[in-house]
């Protein structure tokens, strides 16, 4: 089944959010539409600035919407003050309270709620469980780790079961090892509580790694909502297709469309195949798509992309070759590396960048 077809546990209709007025307005968030399910992983990714950590504020009451409606299961909770909303969030900074213990922390949520005695220590065992932090308990939260720090704010904001729970790029400050552990914990506790986890960031690795679905975002709109393979191997528009990964951009004219691809003549004069943006059946000129593992090194051919290799960058897991291409465009092959011996390529040689099957795509715009 799938994210469209399960209950929605939040919709996003039409939100915009300025601020200010006359030449001080500032339009933060631009006729937003989203549907996000339940028990969905669903990421908020976009650039500094480009309105997503705005539209996570709105969904947690933190701030109201210029214009729109967002609605949890149905209600609509854009007028509600956020202690009347069942969603929690957990912030980068973790807002974790210095002079209490761990279970401490865990607790104050559920005691604010006026939670029965009982009820609290069964929850609490239940988290630090969760959380994998039964044995630090009654330590004081400046004396563990950054990446338990994280898992206690998680849990505190967990404990009170809310419907949707809102992470505000919580991974940030971490290294970059402990943050792919904590990438993984994060998904299994999302999948082991069920409860729908809206997490914004601006690291596109950690949503391609992490997310049931991605809606990417630039200048307060969202530019596209789908799976990470259908962001990454189908991307809507040049910016989708910068942003998430690395991208080679051929100008070109569409000469004859089929039914799924059309044959585009490049401006070199070499003639490739293009798979057809979802929606549009694009005609003239046109922008493709094509990324460096979708191509590989070979020699100078008539059907091939020809040119003269400028460098090769060793990377211990693939090799990076950029190819200066007679036409002038620089074009990036990443090819995975292996035990066996391969001829080396050497800088200024003649080489040419072989596409695989369905490699490039047309995009939607030319901007």
């Amino acid at each position: 089944m799938s994210a469209e077809q399960r209950q929605r546990a939040i919709e996003i209709r039409g939100v915009s959010r300025i601020y200010g007025e006359g030449e001080h307005r500032v339009t933060a968030l631009s006729g937003v539409n989203l549907a996000i399910a339940e028990n969905e992983f669903f990421t908020l990714l976009g650039p500094s600035g480009c309105g997503k950590t705005t539209l996570l504020r709105l969904i947690a009451g933190f701030d109201f919407p210029t214009d729109g409606e967002i609605l949890l299961h149905g209600e609509d909770i854009a007028p509600l003050p956020p202690f009347k909303r069942h969603v929690n969030t957990v912030f980068q900074s973790y807002a974790l309270f210095p002079h209490m213990t761990v279970a401490e922390n865990i607790s104050f949520g559920l005691q604010m709620l006026g939670r029965p005695k009982d009820e609290i220590k069964t929850r609490l065992d239940e988290m630090l469980e969760l959380v994998h932090m039964t044995a630090m308990r009654n330590r004081q939260v400046n004396q563990i780790s950054g990446g338990q720090q994280q898992r206690v704010a998680l849990a505190r904001a967990l404990a009170p079961k809310p419907q949707v729970l809102l992470l505000d790029e919580p991974l940030s400050a971490l290294d970059y090892k402990l943050r792919k552990e904590m990438q993984v914990e994060l998904k299994r506790v999302q999948a082991e509580t069920g409860i729908t986890f809206i997490f914004v960031t601006h690291d596109q690795e950690e949503a391609l790694t992490m997310s049931d679905r991605i809606a990417v975002m630039s200048n307060g709109e969202v530019r596209q909502v789908g799976t990470a393979r259908e962001i990454y191997d189908q991307p809507s528009d040049r910016f989708v297709a910068d942003f998430i990964g690395e991208s080679n951009f051929l100008e070109g004219e569409v000469t004859t469309v089929s039914e799924t691809s059309a044959r585009v003549k490049l401006s070199s004069g070499v003639e490739i195949d293009a798979s057809l943006p979802a929606g549009k059946t694009p005609s003239g000129k046109v922008t493709v798509v094509i990324r460096p593992e979708h191509a590989s090194v070979g020699e100078p051919g008539p059907d091939h992309l020809n040119g003269t290799l400028e460098e090769a960058a060793y990377f211990g897991t693939d090799t990076h070759f950029h190819i200066r291409l007679d036409s002038g465009d620089l074009f990036t092959v990443r090819e995975q590396n292996v035990r066996s011996v391969r001829d080396q390529h050497r800088k200024g040689e003649r080489i040419a960048a072989h596409l695989g099957p369905s490699a490039a795509q047309i995009l939607k715009d030319r901007s």
